[in-house]
């Protein structure tokens, strides 16, 4: 028989698992940010997820206190060392993505081949000589 206790366990249950299924949705999302923000930045994510870090009370853009899921991420630049990161959101929406300071290589521009022929090169040069 079911009783109003019983229902009320039942219903916490519910509950209790609809949170943990959304809460998986949104690490998913979190670590679908994180990848395309590693790919834009040419980094390699490491472990290939994302690690819930805490959830805490933040302010908005426009000053309202709401809920806040921070992850961590660890990415890599040269693949012998790991930096950390972090991934905040409201819900959905990034917040930010905070990586730590890590050594990253200025890449010269390629040069280009151009070919000049002989005869062009000499006609060029040739003509502010007069």
């Amino acid at each position: 028989m079911l009783t109003l206790g019983n229902l009320f366990v039942l219903m916490l249950l519910a509950t209790g698992g609809a949170w943990l299924w959304h809460n998986h949705g949104l690490r998913e999302k979190a670590l679908e940010r994180v990848k395309q923000h590693c790919a834009k930045l040419d980094l390699e994510l490491l472990d290939g997820n994302v690690a819930l870090k805490r959830i805490t009370i933040a302010r908005d853009a426009n000053g309202r206190r709401r809920l806040a899921r921070v992850y961590n991420f660890e990415f890599t630049v040269t693949g012998e060392q790991r930096h950390p990161g972090t991934i905040t959101q409201f819900g959905a929406h990034t917040v930010q993505i905070e990586l730590a300071p890590y050594p990253f290589e200025i890449k010269p521009p390629q040069p280009t081949a151009e070919v000049i022929e002989m005869n062009q090169w000499r006609q060029e040069h040739n003509r502010w000589r007069h």
